[in-house]
């Protein structure tokens, strides 16, 4: 998601240059408001300013003309199907805004970022990885995980200390399994932790992760040729035994850097989230501790209700376009909101409601960009909010809910801390 403000912060750049050479380029180190606010919330929901502007205009709108480039906002759940479905009108491909070629040296790549027939190609190697049947073979991996980090956090909270759930539980867990998933060696993964951290924070709305950014791409990077030589147990020693030199270093860096970052930083926003949510709803946390059946439906309406990932990969339209009647020029950014479309009353019920749950929400997107590691996020999700309540039933906010503070604009949304007490 970094990459998306590292894409904008370059182009706005080369447009500043152009114009005026003199420019202080430190004056860029924000994205302009009137691009982020619809990353903003009040607490777990959408701004009214989003509500109103699908009242006022509809669910595709002209939210800004940003040095030349129209930006679309589309907040209806057939509008976004609609977008994210269509492969011939809008290109994903952000490298021409980086300012890169790639390479060694440059940005890779991935998925979310590709097109056709580069996208094709990419997920056909990663897709098998993804099927139930392998997922299986991470289940204990994943038990054993969650289990370890309820130690932890036990221990921590003992003698009724005040535990970061977020720090404790919710980070740790999607990192270590996206570890094991890699194939990551254990010496590996402290170093790599670091760079997850660090990339991990984008309260400043990404600025402070470039860095970490390329940190962790360059980690990757040197894994797979190191991985190319002794294949590791993981995602891409499989890659690179089934498929050998079909793929490069530098595609399969881009696989792995984009299992990274989708299985992280949403993972983890959704285990702090969600948990905040269950613990204002105490039916609900002693549901399932009780039943065990009743975890899925939760989880999908978690998803759906808090939906982290706010806005889809942009598309850029590649000629001119109509979309639910409004004519979107070629060249202009075009943006799915996911919250509001998982809001949107012509497709889905107001506030939450576990007995309505659905798992044809929007959370993991739609279409050929959907979310490949899907099912992974559902397993996590369907065994970690029950090991939690049942190791935890007494497990409480430390502060009201009011006083939880959230990362302010940020892509992948999320909260910043969440200090409980255990019983």
């Amino acid at each position: 998601m970094a990459l998306l403000l590292e894409a904008v912060r370059s182009r706005v750049r080369k447009a500043l240059i152009a114009r005026s050479p003199g420019i202080d380029l430190s004056r860029l180190d924000r994205v302009p408001e009137r691009l982020t606010w619809p990353l903003k919330r009040d607490g777990m929901e959408p701004v009214d300013r989003i509500g109103n502007l699908r009242e006022d205009k509809g669910p595709v709108a002209k939210v800004v003309t940003f040095l030349g480039t129209e930006v679309w906002l589309v907040t209806g759940d057939a509008e976004c199907r609609e977008l994210l479905a269509d492969q011939t009108s809008y290109s994903t491909d952000i490298r021409p805004y980086m300012g890169k070629a790639g390479g060694a040296d440059g940005d890779i790549g991935g998925l979310g970022f590709t097109d056709p027939p580069d996208h094709t190609r990419l997920r056909r190697l990663l897709t098998p990885e993804f099927t139930m049947r392998r997922l299986a073979r991470l289940k204990p991996g994943i038990e054993r995980i969650i289990e370890d980090q309820l130690d932890e956090t036990e221990r921590l909270g003992a003698g009724g200390a005040v535990v970061d759930l977020a720090q404790t539980f919710a980070f740790p867990v999607p990192f270590l399994v996206i570890c094991e998933l890699l194939g990551l060696p254990v010496e590996e993964r402290e170093k790599f932790r670091s760079m997850a951290s660090a990339r991990f924070d984008v309260t400043g709305g990404g600025i402070g992760t470039v860095g970490a950014v390329a940190g962790s791409r360059q980690f990757l990077f040197e894994e797979t040729a190191r991985q190319r030589r002794e294949p590791g147990p993981g995602l891409i020693g499989q890659i690179i035994r089934e498929h050998g030199d079909e793929i490069t270093d530098f595609d399969l860096a881009g696989l792995a850097d984009g299992a990274f970052t989708g299985g992280l930083e949403t993972s983890a926003s959704m285990l702090a989230l969600g948990s905040a949510v269950l613990l204002e709803r105490p039916e609900l946390w002693r549901l399932l501790i009780e039943e065990d059946e009743s975890a899925a439906p939760i989880v999908d309406e978690l998803l759906r209700y808090l939906a982290v990932v706010q806005i889809s990969f942009p598309r850029f339209a590649k000629q001119d376009v109509v979309l639910a009647g409004q004519r979107i020029k070629k060249g202009a950014v075009v943006l799915a909101h996911l919250p509001s479309a998982n809001r949107d009353p012509r497709a889905f019920h107001a506030g939450f409601d576990h007995g309505r749950a659905t798992s044809s929400h929007l959370a993991f997107g739609h279409g050929f960009h959907r979310c490949v590691g899907a099912e992974l996020a559902r397993m996590e999700l369907r065994a970690a909010y029950p090991a939690l309540a049942r190791r935890f039933p007494g497990l409480r906010l430390a502060v009201d809910p009011s006083e939880l503070a959230f990362h302010d604009r940020s892509i992948v949304y999320g909260v910043e801390s969440l200090p409980v007490y255990l019983g």
